[in-house]
């Protein structure tokens, strides 16, 4: 398998870049906490092998072609747990991302065989890809990101487009497309959700 190619931009995506029919997306934050913990870094990939990385200028966050591209209605962005992306994408680039796809929660409704939902094990068991995932706790608000830092983000988008075909085939042959069309559509408010407070409350609940 030929190495990624990973491209870094400062601010915000580069004119004449555009995605169509579906974009890979994923974050990096400080923390776990979006309000407390700020968006440092925004992957993005066609699933061709390349991955664009975003680091927005955290004083004023403005990135206009970034912010068109997440809220394009002819692009379908694909996260994995796309919940805290969207609602650091919110906290941050203040836009509502949509459509959007999410590969956890797909998992969860077809892979009932086991609780294992994480990117690196659907990546292992679907794709026969290992994932690295030494960098997941690291400075991502550092000014300059290392080459290990930059590969590990990328490697977060590099998949996802083939994971989803894995998936929707699950989805198809189990006859739960409309739970998770249902899902996707609910992400944004359970996104808005968690940033008013509601992170670790069941709604539905009795």
């Amino acid at each position: 398998m030929p190495a990624p190619s990973i491209t870094l931009h400062k601010g915000d995506l580069p004119p004449g870049l555009t995605f169509k029919g579906s974009v890979a997306i994923d974050t990096e934050t400080q923390g776990l906490n979006p309000q407390r913990d700020r968006l440092c870094l925004v992957q993005l990939s066609a699933g061709d092998g390349t991955a664009h990385l975003v680091q927005p200028d955290p004083a004023t966050y403005d990135a206009p072609r970034l912010k068109a591209l997440l809220t394009d209605p002819a692009v379908l962005k694909i996260f994995h747990f796309a919940r805290f992306d969207l609602a650091a994408i919110e906290k941050y680039l203040g836009v509502t991302v949509a459509p959007v796809y999410c590969t956890k929660i797909v998992s969860k409704l077809v892979r009932t065989y086991t609780d294992r939902h994480g990117l690196k094990d659907i990546t292992a068991e679907l794709l026969g890809i290992e994932l690295s995932k030494q960098q997941q706790s690291s400075d991502w608000a550092a000014p300059v990101l290392s080459q290990q830092q930059l590969a590990y983000a990328a490697a977060d988008v590099l998949h996802l487009h083939a994971l989803k075909e894995k998936l929707d085939a699950m989805l198809v042959r189990e006859g739960r497309e409309d739970f998770a069309r249902a899902a996707f559509q609910f992400l944004p408010v359970r996104a808005r959700l968690d940033l008013a407070g509601y992170g670790e409350d069941d709604i539905f609940a009795h």
